[in-house]
């Protein structure tokens, strides 16, 4: 066992979780022995108890208690996880830019960002196969939902993704989502401002957990809630039966545009989680199922974001396609990509 050691936050590493942080100086300790340390207030933050998911800023001095000795020589390369050559031939397609500091990724529907519960195949793990050369793999610096396609950045440096989770945080990203939902929004446009609260799940480890929508005046009295705020706009329907819609997550509450566009009566395309049976439906189908040739996968996509680049300074964009079974739901409905504005926010009247 080493000793107590206290280790310098650099210049390059703010912005950061304190458990990433750790696991990235001492990989060979796992998130569940790093948890359990923190709670023993054995790793301290300038002195004082932290959280596992503490940020932590340059110059801080973060106290590392004793712990096993690697079992393989210093400096030795860990063994990288196996990817089969059709996983890295497949998100090395999604890349749609790269350059020395940041990568963006189409993420195709039903990947999800990290594993978890039964999630062995995800963003996190195949980003062994984006070094493109690089000493280490590019780390994830926001989330998509599993069945949420669409752009992802992730950064290829500690600097690059200290800067861009520092940017997201801060609401300096500009993030667009289309979304066909069941029934059409009324006004055309609007803001939803329901707080969110997590409802435990029913599995025995929390599983099929959801967020629930409160009125924004019950959110400072109910334990866990945070405020939230979409804007919509409709940019096309078909008839009474469904809409096509850009949504921004104002705030990034999990499940956020999820719930509340179920709040509103117009719960999003093959949402099995938040479009119930309820929902009054137009269509052949029930709730956020349509029914004929609508495919039942999830009808939402990060289109387009905005960005300033984490070190050159260049305000950028990307878009990305519609992945293929939303592009054959606008087909159906003869909703053409074209007709609309990158950001309809700014552009419509």
């Amino acid at each position: 066992m080493s000793g107590v050691r206290i280790v310098r936050v650099g210049p390059d590493e703010a912005e950061q979780r304190l458990d990433r942080w750790f696991r990235r100086h001492f990989p060979g300790v796992g998130q569940g022995r790093i948890e359990k340390m923190c709670r023993k207030g054995e790793i301290r933050v300038d002195g004082s108890r932290a959280r596992a998911s503490t940020r932590i800023r340059p110059g801080q001095e973060i106290r590392v208690p004793p712990l096993p000795e690697p079992r393989e020589p210093q400096g030795a390369e860990r063994p990288r996880p196996r990817i089969s050559e059709a996983d890295a031939e497949m998100i090395r397609k999604a890349v749609i830019f790269r350059d020395d500091h940041l990568i963006v990724l189409d993420k195709p529907a039903g990947l999800p960002c990290q594993g978890g519960t039964g999630q062995t195949r995800h963003v996190d793990g195949l980003a062994e196969a984006l070094r493109f050369g690089a000493a280490e793999k590019p780390r994830l610096v926001h989330r998509l939902d599993k069945d949420t396609s669409g752009i992802l950045l992730l950064a290829r440096t500690p600097l690059a993704a200290s800067k861009l989770t520092a940017a997201f945080r801060a609401r300096e990203t500009r993030k667009i989502y289309w979304a066909a939902v069941a029934g059409v929004p009324g006004p055309a446009m609007g803001t939803i401002r329901f707080g969110l609260v997590k409802a435990p799940g029913h599995g025995a480890r929390g599983e099929g957990e959801k967020m629930l929508c409160l009125h924004p005046d019950e959110v400072k009295s109910t334990p866990g809630a945070k405020r939230a705020t979409t804007d919509y706009a409709v940019l096309a329907s078909a008839g009474r039966r469904a809409a096509w819609v850009a949504l921004v997550p104002v705030t990034g509450r999990t499940h956020q545009l999820r719930a509340h566009m179920a709040a509103i009566g117009n719960p999003i395309v093959g949402d099995g989680k938040y479009g119930g049976s309820g929902q009054e439906n137009l269509g052949d189908g029930w709730g956020a199922q349509l029914g004929g040739e609508i495919s039942r996968k999830l009808h939402l996509h990060a289109r387009f974001m905005k960005i300033v680049h984490p070190v050159t300074g260049a305000e950028m964009s990307f878009t990305a396609p519609l992945p293929p079974h939303m592009k054959k739901t606008w087909e159906i409905f003869d909703w053409r990509e074209r007709d609309v504005p990158a950001d309809p926010f700014e552009e419509m009247p």
